[in-house]
């Protein structure tokens, strides 16, 4: 249905480029304005209710209207509204944060670096690997290896990290110095007959593979989510972690831990990084960190990556690097408040004690006869769907269109459904989401 002459929905698609969206279907069918949030839930400007299963982008953990996180923006807004991190200057609120991020790493770390998305972070950390093998007389050691389906971000880097084709086509890209290696997803691309063991075994070979084609003495890192999120939510085999680290080990070559979505409670531990036994050197953190009620990011970089940044930026007179609002102090303290609430509220024990019964009606969905697949760890989870023949993300597009309908709000990734659902829901709330759900399946 088109939007009505001179609506609101009218008048953003007349003026609004939106992101992530067929900008022709959007002309003729407007988009859904949310109006206002309260908890896991967001309303539309007509006044219809909708649950929202993906936490926004993935992102807010503490629900759509924490007053306390409208407070701390508001404190801080009054008394020191902007400030920058350039040049050997700061502030408390950056200060603090960065202190609190490397008692909560899952690793010990050395310093934090401060920017405003997760692609900011993902491209930040490219040049920072560049930097500290220049720093170390290794100017061939630059390749990036990342993973097909991962997702890292949009920007021209790291983009070219991500692995999903839409995010390359036409944009040409990925650039020439990132590889991509296996997804693993062990339902979608085992062999036939082959145990997850088995599975795991040819990823890392497959891996090792690479780096020896490519020269060990040009990959600088790896990087990879612990759980992959925009991917499709693909979770890794057992002892997948541990085979690829024990590769990367071998070559000397950095572990980046994207934990945009997975970090601060999503996966039933702090970081997805301790719920998979990864040991990055580099980790990079968003989305949760404020639940997205300010933007920002952070990189945090263990000691093996900082001393030689240290010493090239002596060498040069300064780290070249650095954005406008990097550690900016209202979202610094929006990010230290959340933090607090966190960890008050037992949020990653929450998600801990609702993950049984998220999974449980997670693959009740699974045995309907259009499902391929229903997986899920801590709070993130999808239904797959066995795609049409010819059409691959059409029935995607359409559960998503039904789940809308009844009031429940997922994200379609081809024909992956996706749910990522914020850490404040509670039990009954986790079976009204997945009512609504199977209300929808059942119209397919």
């Amino acid at each position: 249905m088109s939007p009505r002459p001179n609506s609101l929905e009218a008048r953003d698609i007349a003026a609004h480029l939106h992101p992530y969206t067929n900008q022709r279907k959007a002309e003729a069918e407007g988009a859904l304005m949310i109006d206002r949030g309260e908890g896991i839930y967001v309303f539309d400007t007509n006044g219809k209710r909708y649950i929202e299963g993906m936490a926004g982008l993935w992102s807010v953990a503490v629900g759509f209207n924490e007053p306390r996180l409208v407070d701390a923006a508001a404190k801080q807004m009054a008394k020191l509204p902007y400030y920058h991190t350039f040049t050997q200057k700061g502030h408390e609120p950056a200060t603090l944060l960065a202190e609190k991020l490397l008692e909560l790493a899952p690793v010990k770390m050395s310093k934090v670096h401060f920017t405003n998305s997760g692609s900011e972070a993902n491209d930040t950390a490219m040049k920072m690997i560049w930097y500290r093998s220049n720093a170390l007389g290794q100017p061939e050691k630059k390749k990036i290896i990342a993973r097909i389906k991962g997702y890292h971000g949009v920007t021209i880097a790291s983009a070219s990290l991500t692995g999903l084709p839409n995010n390359h086509r036409s944009f040409d890209l990925p650039l020439p110095m990132v590889k991509h290696t296996l997804c693993p997803h062990y339902k979608a691309f085992a062999n036939e007959g082959e145990s997850e063991a088995e599975f795991v075994a040819r990823l890392a070979k497959e891996l090792e593979d690479l780096i020896l084609a490519e020269g060990p003495e040009t990959v600088a890192a790896f990087i990879g989510e612990p759980v992959m999120g925009a991917g499709g939510v693909i979770i890794p085999p057992e002892g997948y972690w541990a085979a690829i680290q024990a590769v990367l080990k071998k070559y000397d070559i950095l572990l980046i831990a994207d934990e945009v979505i997975c970090g601060f409670g999503r996966t039933g531990n702090m970081f997805g990084s301790t719920t998979y036994g990864m040991e990055p050197d580099i980790l990079v953190c968003s989305k949760q960190l404020t639940s997205s009620y300010m933007p920002m990011s952070a990189i945090l970089v263990n000691d093996r990556v900082y001393q030689p940044l240290a010493d090239e930026s002596q060498k040069i007179g300064t780290f070249g690097h650095g954005f406008t609002a990097a550690g900016h102090p209202v979202a610094a303290a929006v990010a230290l408040e959340n933090l607090k609430i966190i960890e008050e509220k037992d949020l990653v024990g929450n998600v801990r004690a609702l993950a049984p019964k998220f999974a449980a009606r997670l693959a009740k969905l699974g045995q309907h006869e259009l499902a391929f697949d229903a997986r899920s760890v801590g709070l993130i989870g999808c239904l797959e769907l066995k795609p049409q023949e010819g059409a691959v993300g059409a029935r995607g597009a359409k559960l998503v269109g039904l789940l809308q309908e009844e009031g429940l709000i997922s994200r379609a990734i081809g024909d992956t459904l996706a749910l990522c659902p914020p850490l404040v829901i509670t039990e009954g709330q986790i079976d009204e989401l997945f009512d609504a759900f199977e209300r929808a399946l059942a119209k397919m």
